[in-house]
Protein backbone atom coordinates (compact mmCIF):
# COMPACT_ATOMS: atom_id res chain seq x y z
CA UNK A 1 0.00 0.00 0.00
CA UNK A 2 1.40 3.17 -1.14
CA UNK A 3 1.67 6.44 1.83
CA UNK A 4 -0.90 8.29 -0.17
CA UNK A 5 -3.39 5.49 -0.10
CA UNK A 6 -2.85 5.06 3.49
CA UNK A 7 -3.20 8.57 4.13
CA UNK A 8 -6.67 8.59 2.38
CA UNK A 9 -8.00 6.30 4.86
CA UNK A 10 -7.28 9.10 7.74
CA UNK A 11 -10.05 12.07 8.00
CA UNK A 12 -8.44 15.05 6.87
CA UNK A 13 -9.37 16.70 9.60
CA UNK A 14 -6.85 13.94 11.59
CA UNK A 15 -4.40 14.63 9.57
CA UNK A 16 -4.39 18.45 9.72
CA UNK A 17 -4.74 18.44 13.41
CA UNK A 18 -1.67 16.43 13.78
CA UNK A 19 1.20 19.13 12.51
CA UNK A 20 4.89 19.36 13.84
CA UNK A 21 3.05 22.23 16.07
CA UNK A 22 -0.23 20.08 17.37
CA UNK A 23 2.66 17.36 18.30
CA UNK A 24 4.34 19.17 20.70
CA UNK A 25 1.03 20.29 21.75
CA UNK A 26 -0.19 16.74 22.10
CA UNK A 27 3.49 15.64 24.08
CA UNK A 28 3.03 18.38 26.83
CA UNK A 29 -0.68 17.44 27.36
CA UNK A 30 0.18 13.87 27.27
CA UNK A 31 -2.21 13.15 24.95
CA UNK A 32 -0.08 11.82 22.10
CA UNK A 33 -0.40 8.38 20.79
CA UNK A 34 2.62 6.27 21.67
CA UNK A 35 3.34 3.25 19.24
CA UNK A 36 5.91 0.55 20.08
CA UNK A 37 7.01 -1.47 17.19
CA UNK A 38 8.02 -4.96 18.44
CA UNK A 39 6.92 -6.31 21.51
CA UNK A 40 9.75 -8.32 23.17
CA UNK A 41 12.34 -7.58 25.87
CA UNK A 42 13.14 -4.39 25.10
CA UNK A 43 9.65 -3.26 22.97
CA UNK A 44 7.01 -4.34 25.90
CA UNK A 45 8.82 -2.81 28.74
CA UNK A 46 9.17 0.43 26.98
CA UNK A 47 5.32 0.33 26.30
CA UNK A 48 4.54 -0.47 30.03
CA UNK A 49 6.48 3.16 31.24
CA UNK A 50 5.03 5.23 28.67
CA UNK A 51 1.58 4.11 29.68
CA UNK A 52 2.24 4.52 33.12
CA UNK A 53 3.33 8.43 32.02
CA UNK A 54 -0.38 8.83 31.19
CA UNK A 55 0.16 8.55 27.28
CA UNK A 56 -2.19 5.75 25.35
CA UNK A 57 0.35 3.26 23.89
CA UNK A 58 -0.29 0.59 20.89
CA UNK A 59 1.97 -1.91 20.54
CA UNK A 60 2.85 -3.71 16.75
CA UNK A 61 3.64 -7.01 16.80
CA UNK A 62 3.78 -9.90 13.85
CA UNK A 63 2.73 -12.35 16.08
CA UNK A 64 -0.73 -13.42 16.88
CA UNK A 65 -0.37 -15.12 19.80
CA UNK A 66 1.72 -11.93 21.37
CA UNK A 67 -0.89 -9.94 20.65
CA UNK A 68 -3.89 -12.39 21.66
CA UNK A 69 -1.91 -12.84 25.14
CA UNK A 70 -1.32 -9.48 25.53
CA UNK A 71 -4.60 -7.78 25.16
CA UNK A 72 -5.59 -10.42 27.25
CA UNK A 73 -3.63 -8.93 30.34
CA UNK A 74 -0.85 -11.29 30.08
CA UNK A 75 2.43 -10.22 29.71
CA UNK A 76 5.04 -12.57 28.25
CA UNK A 77 7.93 -10.98 29.59
CA UNK A 78 9.60 -11.31 33.03
CA UNK A 79 10.95 -8.66 33.94
CA UNK A 80 6.83 -7.00 33.41
CA UNK A 81 4.80 -7.82 36.31
CA UNK A 82 1.70 -9.52 34.92
CA UNK A 83 -0.59 -7.18 37.63
CA UNK A 84 0.74 -3.98 36.70
CA UNK A 85 0.41 -4.32 33.16
CA UNK A 86 -2.80 -6.29 33.35
CA UNK A 87 -4.05 -2.95 35.27
CA UNK A 88 -2.42 -1.43 32.28
CA UNK A 89 -4.99 -2.94 30.00
CA UNK A 90 -7.69 -2.69 32.11
CA UNK A 91 -7.13 1.29 32.33
CA UNK A 92 -7.41 1.01 28.15
CA UNK A 93 -3.63 2.38 28.23
CA UNK A 94 -2.16 -0.10 26.11
CA UNK A 95 -3.15 -2.06 23.60
CA UNK A 96 -1.66 -4.69 20.95
CA UNK A 97 -2.57 -5.12 17.19
CA UNK A 98 -0.72 -7.32 14.00
CA UNK A 99 -2.19 -4.14 11.74
CA UNK A 100 1.14 -1.79 10.61
CA UNK A 101 -1.43 0.41 9.09
CA UNK A 102 -2.58 1.48 12.14
CA UNK A 103 0.93 3.05 12.88
CA UNK A 104 -0.75 6.32 11.39
CA UNK A 105 -2.74 6.45 14.51
CA UNK A 106 0.59 7.35 16.39
CA UNK A 107 2.44 10.34 17.21
CA UNK A 108 5.51 8.57 18.16
CA UNK A 109 6.94 5.02 17.09
CA UNK A 110 9.67 3.67 18.48
CA UNK A 111 11.18 0.90 16.41
CA UNK A 112 12.29 -2.08 19.33
CA UNK A 113 12.91 -4.86 16.65
CA UNK A 114 15.80 -7.17 16.64
CA UNK A 115 19.05 -6.62 15.04
CA UNK A 116 20.95 -9.83 14.15
CA UNK A 117 24.05 -11.30 12.77
CA UNK A 118 24.29 -13.28 9.68
CA UNK A 119 26.55 -16.79 10.06
CA UNK A 120 29.84 -14.41 8.97
CA UNK A 121 28.80 -11.85 11.66
CA UNK A 122 27.63 -9.11 9.18
CA UNK A 123 24.47 -7.41 10.68
CA UNK A 124 21.26 -8.07 9.62
CA UNK A 125 19.03 -4.53 8.75
CA UNK A 126 16.24 -6.82 6.94
CA UNK A 127 13.77 -6.22 10.48
CA UNK A 128 15.19 -2.54 10.69
CA UNK A 129 13.89 -1.86 6.76
CA UNK A 130 10.79 -3.80 7.50
CA UNK A 131 9.35 -1.77 10.06
CA UNK A 132 10.68 1.21 7.95
CA UNK A 133 8.76 0.10 5.11
CA UNK A 134 5.53 -0.26 7.24
CA UNK A 135 5.94 3.47 8.42
CA UNK A 136 6.89 4.96 5.67
CA UNK A 137 3.56 3.60 3.93
CA UNK A 138 1.82 5.24 6.93
CA UNK A 139 3.89 7.96 7.76
CA UNK A 140 2.10 11.68 8.17
CA UNK A 141 3.36 15.02 9.75
CA UNK A 142 3.69 15.66 12.83
CA UNK A 143 5.35 12.17 13.95
CA UNK A 144 8.51 11.17 15.81
CA UNK A 145 10.16 7.89 14.71
CA UNK A 146 12.70 6.58 17.27
CA UNK A 147 14.56 3.48 16.55
CA UNK A 148 16.02 1.73 19.63
CA UNK A 149 17.30 -1.26 18.06
CA UNK A 150 21.06 -1.68 18.54
CA UNK A 151 22.83 -1.07 14.88
CA UNK A 152 25.78 0.12 14.24
CA UNK A 153 26.84 4.16 13.21
CA UNK A 154 25.37 5.68 10.74
CA UNK A 155 22.04 2.90 10.64
CA UNK A 156 19.80 6.11 11.56
CA UNK A 157 21.01 7.90 9.26
CA UNK A 158 21.80 6.37 5.86
CA UNK A 159 18.85 3.44 5.95
CA UNK A 160 16.21 4.35 7.83
CA UNK A 161 16.09 7.99 7.06
CA UNK A 162 16.09 7.59 3.37
CA UNK A 163 13.20 5.27 3.53
CA UNK A 164 10.94 7.74 5.63
CA UNK A 165 11.55 10.38 3.34
CA UNK A 166 10.05 8.58 0.40
CA UNK A 167 6.77 9.22 1.57
CA UNK A 168 7.59 12.70 0.43
CA UNK A 169 8.03 14.43 3.45
CA UNK A 170 11.28 15.88 5.38
CA UNK A 171 12.93 15.16 8.32
CA UNK A 172 13.49 17.80 10.75
CA UNK A 173 10.78 20.02 8.94
CA UNK A 174 7.89 17.61 8.65
CA UNK A 175 8.77 14.89 11.07
CA UNK A 176 11.15 13.66 13.35
CA UNK A 177 13.92 10.77 13.72
CA UNK A 178 15.92 9.90 16.62
CA UNK A 179 18.03 7.27 17.75
CA UNK A 180 18.08 6.13 21.54
CA UNK A 181 19.71 2.96 22.58
CA UNK A 182 17.72 0.10 24.75
CA UNK A 183 19.49 -0.54 27.88
CA UNK A 184 17.53 -3.75 28.84
CA UNK A 185 18.92 -5.83 31.29
CA UNK A 186 16.63 -8.86 32.44
CA UNK A 187 17.20 -9.50 35.74
CA UNK A 188 18.22 -6.24 37.53
CA UNK A 189 16.19 -5.44 40.22
CA UNK A 190 17.81 -2.23 40.80
CA UNK A 191 18.31 -0.69 37.26
CA UNK A 192 15.11 -1.02 35.36
CA UNK A 193 13.52 0.58 31.70
CA UNK A 194 12.41 4.08 33.75
CA UNK A 195 15.73 5.00 36.27
CA UNK A 196 17.99 4.10 33.57
CA UNK A 197 19.37 6.65 31.65
CA UNK A 198 18.50 7.32 28.48
CA UNK A 199 20.75 8.46 25.30
CA UNK A 200 19.17 10.11 22.78
CA UNK A 201 20.67 11.45 19.51
CA UNK A 202 18.75 13.26 16.54
CA UNK A 203 19.35 13.39 12.36
CA UNK A 204 18.82 17.29 13.42
CA UNK A 205 18.69 19.63 16.47
CA UNK A 206 15.12 20.10 15.68
CA UNK A 207 14.44 15.97 15.70
CA UNK A 208 16.44 16.40 18.92
CA UNK A 209 14.83 18.65 20.57
CA UNK A 210 11.23 16.82 20.31
CA UNK A 211 12.77 13.55 21.35
CA UNK A 212 13.49 15.16 24.37
CA UNK A 213 10.35 16.51 24.59
CA UNK A 214 9.07 13.18 24.92
CA UNK A 215 11.43 10.80 26.67
CA UNK A 216 11.67 13.59 29.13
CA UNK A 217 7.91 12.20 30.14
CA UNK A 218 8.81 8.91 30.53
CA UNK A 219 12.47 8.73 31.76
CA UNK A 220 13.77 9.54 35.38
CA UNK A 221 17.30 11.27 33.28
CA UNK A 222 18.04 12.38 29.61
CA UNK A 223 21.43 12.24 28.00
CA UNK A 224 21.35 13.75 25.22
CA UNK A 225 24.31 13.10 22.30
CA UNK A 226 25.19 15.24 19.17
CA UNK A 227 24.07 12.99 16.63
CA UNK A 228 22.13 9.85 16.42
CA UNK A 229 25.45 8.61 15.21
CA UNK A 230 27.26 9.59 18.24
CA UNK A 231 23.73 7.50 20.11
CA UNK A 232 24.59 4.49 17.87
CA UNK A 233 28.01 4.62 18.85
CA UNK A 234 27.19 5.12 22.86
CA UNK A 235 25.19 2.00 23.03
CA UNK A 236 27.79 -0.52 20.63
CA UNK A 237 30.98 1.37 23.08
CA UNK A 238 29.43 0.26 25.99
CA UNK A 239 28.99 -3.61 25.32
CA UNK A 240 32.23 -3.39 23.41
CA UNK A 241 33.86 -2.01 26.96
CA UNK A 242 31.92 -5.10 28.46
CA UNK A 243 32.57 -7.53 26.14
CA UNK A 244 36.47 -6.92 25.82
CA UNK A 245 36.97 -7.02 29.82
CA UNK A 246 34.92 -9.94 30.25
CA UNK A 247 37.39 -11.26 27.71
CA UNK A 248 40.16 -10.43 29.88
CA UNK A 249 38.73 -11.95 32.77
CA UNK A 250 38.43 -14.86 30.65
CA UNK A 251 42.07 -15.09 29.66
CA UNK A 252 42.80 -15.05 33.50
CA UNK A 253 41.33 -17.96 34.08
CA UNK A 254 43.03 -19.55 31.75
CA UNK A 255 46.42 -18.38 32.49
CA UNK A 256 45.55 -19.61 36.48
CA UNK A 257 44.21 -23.18 35.13
CA UNK A 258 47.88 -23.48 33.35
CA UNK A 259 50.22 -21.91 37.07
CA UNK A 260 47.21 -23.95 39.33
CA UNK A 261 46.12 -20.53 41.31
CA UNK A 262 43.04 -19.05 42.41
CA UNK A 263 41.35 -16.92 39.53
CA UNK A 264 38.38 -15.94 42.07
CA UNK A 265 40.86 -14.84 44.83
CA UNK A 266 42.87 -13.08 42.20
CA UNK A 267 39.90 -11.22 40.89
CA UNK A 268 38.76 -10.97 44.28
CA UNK A 269 41.76 -9.28 45.89
CA UNK A 270 42.59 -6.77 42.64
CA UNK A 271 39.03 -5.90 43.37
CA UNK A 272 39.83 -4.22 46.76
CA UNK A 273 42.02 -1.63 44.86
CA UNK A 274 40.09 1.55 45.84
CA UNK A 275 40.95 3.23 42.17
CA UNK A 276 41.79 2.50 38.54
CA UNK A 277 40.58 -1.25 38.26
CA UNK A 278 36.89 -2.34 37.96
CA UNK A 279 35.63 -5.96 38.81
CA UNK A 280 34.96 -8.30 35.82
CA UNK A 281 34.64 -11.86 36.06
CA UNK A 282 34.87 -14.99 34.16
CA UNK A 283 32.48 -17.58 33.12
CA UNK A 284 31.22 -20.26 30.46
CA UNK A 285 31.34 -17.93 27.59
CA UNK A 286 29.08 -15.13 26.62
CA UNK A 287 24.91 -14.78 26.52
CA UNK A 288 22.28 -12.31 25.96
CA UNK A 289 21.43 -10.43 22.95
CA UNK A 290 23.67 -7.60 23.45
CA UNK A 291 27.61 -8.51 24.19
CA UNK A 292 27.94 -11.97 22.20
CA UNK A 293 26.68 -9.56 19.13
CA UNK A 294 26.84 -5.69 19.57
CA UNK A 295 30.61 -5.20 19.01
CA UNK A 296 30.59 -7.08 15.97
CA UNK A 297 28.07 -4.28 14.28
CA UNK A 298 31.08 -1.61 14.95
CA UNK A 299 34.11 -4.21 13.52
CA UNK A 300 31.37 -4.48 10.30
CA UNK A 301 31.01 -0.39 9.98
CA UNK A 302 35.32 -0.29 10.11
CA UNK A 303 35.88 -2.62 7.76
CA UNK A 304 33.54 -0.38 5.19
CA UNK A 305 35.94 2.02 6.26
CA UNK A 306 39.38 -0.14 6.13
CA UNK A 307 39.67 0.05 9.42
CA UNK A 308 39.92 -3.22 11.58
CA UNK A 309 39.18 -3.66 15.15
CA UNK A 310 41.42 -5.86 16.29
CA UNK A 311 40.36 -5.62 20.23
CA UNK A 312 36.87 -6.88 19.46
CA UNK A 313 38.23 -9.15 17.51
CA UNK A 314 40.57 -10.99 20.05
CA UNK A 315 38.31 -10.83 22.82
CA UNK A 316 35.88 -12.34 20.87
CA UNK A 317 37.98 -15.24 20.03
CA UNK A 318 38.94 -15.33 23.36
CA UNK A 319 35.12 -15.72 24.94
CA UNK A 320 34.19 -18.38 21.75
CA UNK A 321 36.69 -20.31 23.33
CA UNK A 322 35.09 -20.75 27.07
CA UNK A 323 32.49 -23.25 26.27
CA UNK A 324 35.66 -25.37 24.97
CA UNK A 325 37.49 -24.78 28.09
CA UNK A 326 34.18 -25.82 30.54
CA UNK A 327 34.04 -28.70 28.19
CA UNK A 328 37.67 -30.00 28.55
CA UNK A 329 37.73 -29.20 32.25
CA UNK A 330 34.71 -31.86 32.52
CA UNK A 331 36.97 -33.99 30.66
CA UNK A 332 39.82 -33.29 32.46
CA UNK A 333 37.59 -34.03 35.87
CA UNK A 334 35.92 -37.55 34.71
CA UNK A 335 39.72 -38.56 34.03
CA UNK A 336 40.71 -38.13 37.20
CA UNK A 337 37.74 -40.36 38.85
CA UNK A 338 38.86 -43.01 36.23
CA UNK A 339 35.45 -41.77 33.95
CA UNK A 340 35.01 -40.97 30.73
CA UNK A 341 33.25 -38.73 28.94
CA UNK A 342 32.03 -40.84 26.42
CA UNK A 343 28.84 -43.13 28.15
CA UNK A 344 29.05 -40.68 31.61
CA UNK A 345 25.86 -38.30 32.29
CA UNK A 346 26.80 -34.74 32.69
CA UNK A 347 24.32 -33.03 35.00
CA UNK A 348 24.57 -29.26 33.11
CA UNK A 349 22.88 -26.52 36.08
CA UNK A 350 21.55 -23.58 34.40
CA UNK A 351 21.40 -23.01 30.75
CA UNK A 352 20.40 -19.11 31.12
CA UNK A 353 22.35 -17.21 29.93
CA UNK A 354 22.37 -15.53 33.29
CA UNK A 355 21.27 -16.06 36.22
CA UNK A 356 17.94 -15.85 37.40
CA UNK A 357 15.75 -14.80 33.95
CA UNK A 358 14.38 -17.25 31.57
CA UNK A 359 16.40 -15.78 28.40
CA UNK A 360 18.25 -18.56 26.29
CA UNK A 361 19.57 -15.99 23.47
CA UNK A 362 23.36 -16.74 22.53
CA UNK A 363 23.65 -19.33 25.95
CA UNK A 364 27.29 -20.51 26.51
CA UNK A 365 25.19 -23.61 28.12
CA UNK A 366 23.83 -24.47 24.91
CA UNK A 367 26.98 -24.96 23.23
CA UNK A 368 28.34 -26.86 25.97
CA UNK A 369 25.95 -29.30 25.97
CA UNK A 370 26.01 -29.84 22.21
CA UNK A 371 29.88 -30.21 22.48
CA UNK A 372 29.54 -33.07 25.07
CA UNK A 373 27.01 -34.48 23.15
CA UNK A 374 29.65 -34.97 20.57
CA UNK A 375 31.66 -36.12 22.80
CA UNK A 376 29.12 -38.87 23.22
CA UNK A 377 28.14 -37.57 26.66
CA UNK A 378 24.49 -38.41 27.53
CA UNK A 379 23.58 -34.69 29.26
CA UNK A 380 20.82 -33.87 30.94
CA UNK A 381 19.99 -30.14 32.51
CA UNK A 382 18.00 -28.24 35.20
CA UNK A 383 16.97 -24.94 35.29
CA UNK A 384 14.08 -23.42 37.70
CA UNK A 385 13.26 -20.43 34.76
CA UNK A 386 13.87 -22.60 31.34
CA UNK A 387 11.62 -25.38 31.61
CA UNK A 388 12.08 -26.36 28.06
CA UNK A 389 14.61 -25.73 25.36
CA UNK A 390 13.02 -25.98 22.15
CA UNK A 391 14.14 -26.80 18.99
CA UNK A 392 14.47 -23.30 16.47
CA UNK A 393 16.12 -24.16 14.10
CA UNK A 394 19.27 -22.78 15.67
CA UNK A 395 20.15 -24.34 18.38
CA UNK A 396 22.37 -27.57 17.03
CA UNK A 397 21.54 -30.09 20.17
CA UNK A 398 20.50 -33.79 19.89
CA UNK A 399 17.06 -34.77 21.54
CA UNK A 400 15.73 -31.68 21.15
CA UNK A 401 13.38 -30.84 22.79
CA UNK A 402 15.05 -31.25 25.88
CA UNK A 403 13.14 -30.72 29.47
CA UNK A 404 14.33 -29.56 33.07
CA UNK A 405 15.07 -32.34 35.59
CA UNK A 406 13.92 -32.02 38.71
CA UNK A 407 16.80 -31.38 40.94
CA UNK A 408 16.90 -33.47 43.61
CA UNK A 409 19.50 -35.50 45.73
CA UNK A 410 18.85 -38.63 43.53
CA UNK A 411 19.20 -37.21 40.15
CA UNK A 412 22.62 -35.26 41.54
CA UNK A 413 23.78 -38.50 42.34
CA UNK A 414 22.83 -40.35 39.28
CA UNK A 415 25.03 -37.94 37.52
CA UNK A 416 28.61 -38.48 36.85
CA UNK A 417 30.00 -34.79 36.69
CA UNK A 418 27.17 -31.77 37.62
CA UNK A 419 28.42 -28.27 35.46
CA UNK A 420 27.55 -25.19 36.97
CA UNK A 421 26.95 -22.80 34.00
CA UNK A 422 24.47 -20.48 35.19
CA UNK A 423 24.57 -19.87 38.92
CA UNK A 424 20.75 -19.25 39.70
CA UNK A 425 19.91 -17.99 43.49
CA UNK A 426 17.65 -20.49 43.99
CA UNK A 427 19.98 -23.79 43.27
CA UNK A 428 20.85 -25.75 46.38
CA UNK A 429 24.76 -25.88 46.29
CA UNK A 430 25.50 -27.68 49.52
CA UNK A 431 23.42 -30.24 47.99
CA UNK A 432 25.51 -30.18 45.05
CA UNK A 433 28.22 -30.33 46.92
CA UNK A 434 27.78 -32.82 49.00
CA UNK A 435 25.68 -35.68 46.45
CA UNK A 436 28.15 -34.76 43.43
CA UNK A 437 30.61 -37.25 42.75
CA UNK A 438 32.25 -34.22 40.47
CA UNK A 439 31.29 -30.37 40.03
CA UNK A 440 32.98 -28.41 37.77
CA UNK A 441 31.95 -24.73 38.82
CA UNK A 442 32.40 -22.65 35.57
CA UNK A 443 30.86 -19.09 38.01
CA UNK A 444 33.03 -19.38 41.53
CA UNK A 445 29.58 -19.80 43.26
CA UNK A 446 30.76 -23.08 44.75
CA UNK A 447 33.48 -21.08 46.76
CA UNK A 448 30.77 -19.69 49.15
CA UNK A 449 30.23 -23.21 50.47
CA UNK A 450 33.87 -23.89 51.31
CA UNK A 451 36.61 -25.77 49.85
CA UNK A 452 35.69 -28.94 48.53
CA UNK A 453 37.50 -32.12 47.24
CA UNK A 454 34.92 -33.17 44.34
CA UNK A 455 34.72 -29.21 43.26
CA UNK A 456 37.11 -28.17 40.29
CA UNK A 457 36.43 -24.54 40.34
CA UNK A 458 37.03 -22.80 36.68
CA UNK A 459 40.77 -21.52 36.58
CA UNK A 460 42.24 -23.81 38.81
CA UNK A 461 41.88 -27.33 40.10
CA UNK A 462 42.89 -27.38 43.44
CA UNK A 463 43.52 -31.56 43.43
CA UNK A 464 46.81 -31.01 41.42
CA UNK A 465 49.92 -29.67 41.10
CA UNK A 466 50.90 -26.41 38.71
CA UNK A 467 50.85 -27.31 35.30
CA UNK A 468 54.02 -26.65 33.19
CA UNK A 469 54.03 -24.22 30.24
Amino acid sequence: MTPTAVLSTIPATYVAGHSPHHLRERLERREAIAGILGLGYVGLPLAVEIGHEGFTTLGFDISEHVVERLNAGRSHIQDVASDRFADLVAREKFSATTDMRRLAECDVISICVPTPLNKIKDPDLSYVVSAGTRIRDALRPGQLVILESTTYPGTTRDVLLPLLEESGLKAGVDFYVCFSPERVDPGNVKWQTKNTPKVIGGVTPACLEIGQLFYAKVFERLVPVESAEAAELVKVYENTFRMINIALANELAQVCDKLGVDVWGVIDAAATKPFGFMKFTPGPGLGGHCIPLDPHYLSWKMRTLAYRTRMIELASEINAEMPAFVVQQVTDALNDVAKSVRGSRVLVLGVAYKKDIDDLRESPALDIIRLLQLKGADVVYHDPFCPTIHDDGHTEIENLPMHSLPLTPASVREADAVVVVTDHTTVDYTMIAEEAEVVIDARGVMRKIGSRNNVVSMGTDRRKTPREG
